[in-house]
C-alpha cells in the first residue's frame, strides 16, 4: 500500500518501510510521528484508489523519526553589474529523517 502524504508544504509518495527526508519536525529521535494531511491512498497494484478532497479523513500514516540533521550549504548570491555591488549569503536547511511504519 502506498500514500501520498502532505508535509512542510511538500507531497511525498511513500510505501511502508520507506526512508524519506522531510522538512524539519518537532520530534526527539526515535519518537513516533503521524501524518494526518494525506492526499491519497492506493493499494500496490494500483487497486483501491481514494483520493481526498483536499484530505482524506480517518486516514494516518504513522512514522519513526530516524535523524535530525541540516543539508550542505548552498551559496546565495546578489550581484549588480557596473555598480560594483555584490552580497554572498549561505544557507543550510533543516531536515528530518523518518521511517514510514504504517499506513491506516
Amino acid at each position: 500500500m502506498f500514500a501520498v502524504v502532505f508535509t512542510g508544504g511538500k507531497q511525498y509518495l511513500v510505501e511502508e518501510g520507506q526512508t524519506i527526508k522531510v522538512e524539519k519536525l518537532d520530534a526527539e529521535v526515535d519518537a513516533t510521528v503521524t501524518f494526518d494531511q494525506i492526499l491519497m491512498t492506493a493499494k500496490a497494484d494500483g487497486q483501491d484508489v481514494e483520493i481526498g478532497t483536499p484530505f482524506l479523513a480517518g486516514k494516518t500514516v504513522t512514522a519513526t523519526v530516524k535523524d535530525q540533521g541540516r543539508d550542505k550549504k548552498i551559496r546565495v548570491v546578489k550581484y549588480k553589474p557596473k555598480v560594483r555591488y555584490k552580497r554572498t549569503n549561505g544557507h543550510r536547511q533543516p531536515f528530518t529523517t523518518v521511517t514510514i511504519d504504517k499506513i491506516a
